[in-house]
């Protein structure tokens, strides 16, 4: 087990996925508010049975959502921006449509 964890990788870590991470974020958050809003008339089942973190963790993962959210719509623009600036476009300028 130590030769697991000793020494240097043997290869290159492959480069990380980008997809539509502002709409995983925002669907992940409705989730989890759905999920509260869902259990919430059960409040006193929840309550008699001991289980009534189950609605305060749907309550924190959509009000941490809330921080997702704004944290990858920050950095999806900084990424536009990045990419417009070594594209040589002024930030904040669309592309120039193409005749396709």
């Amino acid at each position: 087990m130590a030769g697991l964890f000793s020494g240097s990788p043997k290869h290159e870590a492959p480069e990380p996925l980008e997809g539509p991470v502002v709409a995983t974020i925002v669907g992940g958050t409705i989730v989890w508010f759905v999920l509260f809003l869902v259990q919430l008339p059960f409040y006193g089942w929840f309550d008699d049975h001991g289980h009534t973190w189950w609605l305060w963790t749907c309550l924190a993962g959509g009000g941490l959502g809330f921080i997702g959210i704004w944290y990858v719509r920050k950095r999806d623009a900084a990424l536009k921006r990045a990419q417009a600036e070594r594209d040589g476009r002024p930030a904040g300028h669309a592309p120039a449509p193409t005749a396709d």
